[in-house]
């Protein structure tokens, strides 16, 4: 099977039971560092909620990603711009980066916009540039990831997305929750080294704080910078920041209300 990043060769080095009953072998590339399984099969079956049972944590992480982009977005790009949530699920955290201050818009060909609602983004009759794209807790559940970076790189140029990295010694499927087995859902893992040949291939810069949360982008950012952005985050700079900003809430709902009248 030839590596889904780098069309390079890869090695079947496990087989783990997926779904509590799939007997399905994972792949790894010794070039790019990127670990993915078999063609997925079962994955309709693993999709019958977008969103698994399992992923509890899933307001927890919308809250905490819309403060560290707050910080990003505030410190590193143009905060008057675009912005493109891809893949945003029920819509939270573009609604979250809404009510912040931030111009917002949610893209999922696979989930209902249940949140966010009025604020889609159409690629095909928008525009204005998208100064940053986010994506959070998705380049694990792509089956043709380089396919689906691309399409994101017509979006934007930056790309700020959250994946947990392999690590350097790689885990069996008992001993690392992230492969997901319960649901299925997770089925390409990236290395840093992964990261590093993406950002290589369409002439990036790669920052990372090396564990979860990763900018892709053609700006040049001092790495020292992006890291104490990052630990900003932990003595609550985001909440001074969205005191200087100005929220959407309720001009979003004046909005629909006066196009209902």
């Amino acid at each position: 099977m030839n590596c889904k990043i780098c069309n390079l060769k890869t090695k079947n080095i496990f087989t783990a039971k997926i779904l509590n009953k799939y007997h399905v072998k994972y792949y790894y590339c010794n070039h790019c560092g990127f670990l993915q399984t078999e063609e997925p099969y079962w994955i309709e079956e693993a999709y019958e909620e977008s969103i698994n049972i399992s992923d509890t944590g899933i307001m927890q992480r919308n809250i905490h990603l819309s403060k560290i982009s707050c910080l990003l977005i505030y410190f590193l790009f143009d905060k008057s711009k675009k912005f493109v949530d891809f893949a945003g699920g029920y819509g939270v955290f573009t609604r979250l980066m809404r009510d912040m201050g931030f111009d917002f818009y949610w893209q999922d060909k696979f989930s209902v916009n249940s949140v966010a609602r009025g604020f889609e983004y159409d690629q095909d009759n928008t525009k204005d540039a998208v100064e940053l794209l986010t994506s959070f807790e998705t380049f694990e559940h792509f089956d043709q990831p380089i396919a689906e970076i691309e399409n994101m790189l017509k979006i934007s140029r930056s790309i700020l997305f959250s994946t947990n990295l392999l690590p350097d010694d790689l885990p069996q499927p008992d001993d690392w929750w992230y492969y997901g087995l319960e649901h299925g859902q997770h089925i390409s893992f990236y290395s840093k080294t992964t990261l590093k040949y993406i950002a290589k291939k369409y002439n990036l810069n790669l920052y990372t704080n090396n564990f979860s949360l990763h900018l892709l982008t053609d700006k040049k950012i001092n790495r020292l910078y992006f890291k104490l952005i990052l630990i900003s985050n932990w003595f609550g700079l985001s909440y001074l920041i969205e005191k200087t900003l100005n929220s959407r809430t309720v001009d979003d709902m004046t909005q629909f209300k006066n196009n209902e009248s």
